[in-house]
C-alpha cells in the first residue's frame, strides 16, 4: 500500500485547511482508516477515524467538533476538513489504514501561526 497526504500548509489560527490522502494498490473501503498526527517532540497521535463503510466516525477530544473526516471509496480517497485551527493544531498529519501498522506516507506539514 502506497499513501501519498496533501493539503497541509500554513494557516493563521481560526482558519481552514482539508486535508487529503489517496490509496494506491489498496481499497479505501476496505480498512477502517485514521488520520493521525505528529508534533514535534511528542509521540504521534489518532485524530481521527473512520470505520471501513464510512457508517461512523470518532475523534480525539481535542479536535471535536472542529475536524471532520471523511472519504470517498470511488476515488481511494480519504479527507480531513479541519476548521477553527489553533496554534497547537501543527503538526505533520499522517493517514493510514488502522490495521496496518507500517503502512505511513510522508505525511503533509500543517503549520497555524499568526
Amino acid at each position: 500500500v502506497r499513501i501519498v497526504e496533501s493539503g497541509g500548509g500554513l494557516v493563521q489560527p481560526g482558519g481552514s485547511l482539508r486535508l487529503s490522502c489517496v490509496l494506491y494498490g489498496s481499497d479505501s473501503g476496505f480498512y477502517p482508516m485514521g488520520w493521525y498526527r505528529q508534533a514535534p517532540g511528542k509521540q504521534r497521535e489518532l485524530v481521527a477515524q473512520i470505520s471501513a463503510r464510512g457508517m461512523s466516525t470518532d475523534y480525539a477530544q481535542s479536535v471535536k467538533g472542529r475536524f471532520t473526516i471523511s472519504k470517498d471509496d470511488a476515488k481511494n480517497t480519504v479527507y480531513l476538513q479541519m476548521n477553527g485551527l489553533k496554534p497547537e493544531d501543527t503538526a505533520v498529519y499522517y493517514c493510514k489504514p488502522i490495521p496496518l501498522p507500517d503502512a505511513w506516507g510522508q505525511g503533509t506539514q500543517v503549520t497555524v501561526s499568526s
